[in-house]
């Protein structure tokens, strides 16, 4: 059984010219042999879930009225891709998906409990500058935890 809740951790690391990037050997243990890569619809990133948790993501969006639920399959799946690492552990990400996210070179792989994000490097950096923890904290107490 597939320990994706363990996806924890970010790693710098850096796409080459083939479009190759590394993905962490504890992170490729819990996704499988193949995963699935796509656009976030909420962020700049990229989101990289194991094969049973895209059928988890994409469940309830089957069950949507059908033209909204082909709307957000077909924005999901435009710049998807099934992938498999290759011996050393790399992935060949899209040309058209490296774009949407604006990844040219310097990449960060986050660990997101039951899926990974790859984000360029200084979208990153300035996603984590603008999070407002004291914010945050508010919401989560007025949700009580």
């Amino acid at each position: 059984m597939l320990e994706s809740a363990n996806l924890l951790g970010s790693f710098q690391h850096s796409v080459d010219a083939k479009n190759r990037i590394f993905i962490p050997a504890k992170f490729r243990e819990s996704l499988g042999e193949t995963f699935v890569i796509f656009k976030s619809m909420r962020d700049k990133c990229i989101r990289v879930v194991s094969n049973a948790e895209w059928e988890n993501y994409i469940a309830p969006i089957q069950k949507l009225p059908r033209e909204l639920g082909e709307n957000v399959l077909q924005a999901l799946t435009d710049d998807a891709a099934s992938v498999t690492p290759d011996a050393q552990g790399r992935i060949v990400i899209p040309q058209s998906l490296l774009e949407k996210v604006s990844i040219t070179k310097n990449a960060t792989v986050a660990g997101r409990g039951a899926y990974i994000e790859i984000w360029a490097e200084e979208v990153y950096a300035e996603k984590q500058a603008s999070r407002d923890l004291a914010s945050m904290l508010d919401q989560l107490a007025a949700y009580g935890l």
